[in-house]
């Protein structure tokens, strides 16, 4: 019989700490509902410490998520426990993931403490935690670069604590999967009372080994996965749960381990966090990139076309990738619109269907098919506006290869409208001058970009920028934006991030 395999997602707490993905509470919930209908087993939600808006949101998502276990990760202090407790304590399934590094670089210069300091603290943290949960998991952070003999003592130590899970991180990415493989092999065998628990891994992409390394932990007896959704995480990222489900599902004859996971869901969620970061996968992507399933040497198709097996190990179908058979237009009505959507996973309230159904309307009139592509752009929670002041109500643009650009840009703030003329030295730098000249800020450009989001000249643009207002912020606001016309995605795109920036201060 197969051993499951748990897996645990971060990228609500991992993930969003990439630089630029910060996400709003709306989004945050739509994140946590998607995972819980990927059936993950733990959904990491955030940091409670971190701030307040951190705690509140890990808050309303332990309210909502019912089959998935909900935690918030917490320094070895009482302050950062009793933080996340107060955050999970109305989850079905609350649990505190606690840590402390054990390495001998980060003890000696980050910690300042000795070994035998951090066995103390970490012990005394689990023991503390578990008076609020069962459920408490405790990493030693960068334990691939750790002492091992000293991993197994303090493992023990916090097993008999009251440790339910146990996490093996290779926090920057360093080893390779024959040394991860060693690695957990050795706790295994020498850690007391190894078996009454979970042992789990996390793995940094650095070196892109994350997904093997992963594996290679299971192949050694890890039961725990942590992971995020497009291997998104600081720096190179984190091991990918799409990669990391796929493989155990196609080689289960090999790895003999399987998870709960809905496979037909993982495209819809690799979707819905590009959607939200803005952070776009590469076509080469495995299993959710565009090209994933794409075959254009004449071999490859000749096979695919006489057997599928030939060239693809698994089927489009499996991670839920839309046959997009069925197309809309501007005669569709109401109700084949929202059966496209079910179908496609998306359960909108009747405020969001009518704005959804709105804005299918407005690009039906525009294009002549709508595609399923189309579809999850215009239902994905990325793309609704932001609560503020400023909407669109019209511009111009008058452009040239020899003179500056000119953008005359009108907005609505509340019942008055608002309006000015900026120069630039293209129609989309002009038209954001024109922007921070009506809202009286001058606000930066971290990043801008623009892809199409199908194919054909009549293609739907999606925008995303990220702003700020000063070197010194070290966070910047994303905005994204969609039409047809790409001047007016990016002015779209440019006053969302102004208005959720707005919203924040």
């Amino acid at each position: 019989m197969s051993r499951k395999i748990r897996i645990f997602d971060t990228t609500l707490r991992d993930g969003e700490q990439s630089p630029g993905c910060s996400m709003y509470l709306n989004e945050k919930i739509e994140v946590a509902k998607q995972l819980e209908k990927l059936k993950v087993d733990v959904i990491e939600a955030g940091f409670a410490i971190a701030s307040p808006g951190d705690l509140q949101s890990i808050r309303a998502i332990a309210e909502i998520v019912k089959d998935s276990v909900v935690c918030s990760l917490a320094r070895t202090t009482r302050e950062d426990i009793d933080a996340a407790w107060e955050s999970v304590k109305g989850a079905s399934q609350p649990m505190i993931h606690t840590f402390l590094a054990t390495s001998p670089v980060h003890m000696k210069y980050k910690l300042r403490m000795t070994p035998e300091e951090v066995l103390a603290q970490s012990v005394e943290m689990v023991k503390y935690a578990k008076q609020y949960t069962n459920e408490v998991e405790f990493s030693a952070e960068d334990a691939c670069r750790s002492d091992r003999d000293f991993l197994v003592k303090l493992f023990s130590e916090v097993i008999r604590a009251g440790a339910t899970v146990i996490n093996i991180p290779d926090t920057v990415g360093y080893v390779l999967p024959e040394e991860m493989q060693d690695i957990v092999s050795y706790i295994m065998n020498k850690t007391a009372g190894i078996e009454k628990v979970i042992v789990s891994v996390h793995c940094h992409n650095d070196l892109g080994m994350a997904v093997a390394n992963s594996l290679s932990a299971v192949r050694a007896g890890a039961t725990q996965i942590e992971c995020t959704i497009n291997g998104l995480g600081e720096r190179a990222g984190n091991a990918a749960l799409e990669e990391i489900v796929m493989a155990l599902h196609t080689r289960k004859n090999l790895l003999d381990a399987e998870t709960r996971i809905e496979t037909k869901n993982i495209y819809r969620a690799s979707r819905l966090i590009q959607t939200i970061t803005g952070f776009q996968v590469t076509p080469n992507k495995a299993v959710v990139g565009a090209n994933a399933f794409a075959h254009e040497a004449g071999i490859h198709q000749h096979g695919v076309l006489s057997e599928r097996t030939t060239y693809e190990i698994m089927t489009p179908e499996s991670i839920g990738i839309p046959e997009n058979k069925m197309v809309l237009g501007k005669h569709s009505g109401r109700h084949a619109f929202e059966e496209r959507l079910i179908y496609l996973g998306y359960k909108l309230t009747n405020g969001e269907l009518n704005e959804a159904f709105e804005s299918f309307k407005a690009l039906a009139d525009k294009k002549k098919v709508v595609t399923d592509r189309d579809l999850e752009a215009l239902a994905g929670p990325g793309h609704k506006d932001a609560p503020g002041r400023y909407s669109l109500v019209n511009y111009a643009i008058q452009s040239g290869n020899q003179s500056s650009s000119v953008a005359h840009i009108l907005l609505s703030d509340g019942e008055k409208e608002l309006e000015e003329v900026a120069l630039g030295e293209g129609p989309v730098d002009a038209a954001f001058k024109a922007i921070n000249k009506i809202v009286g800020k001058s606000f930066q450009l971290d990043n801008y970009s623009l892809h199409s989001v199908t194919e054909g000249e009549d293609a739907l643009g999606e925008a995303v920028v990220k702003i700020k207002q000063s070197d010194e912020e070290k966070e910047s606001v994303t905005g994204r934006g969609l039409s047809t016309d790409v001047i007016e995605a990016s002015i779209k795109a440019y006053l969302n991030g102004v208005n959720r920036y707005l919203a924040e201060a």
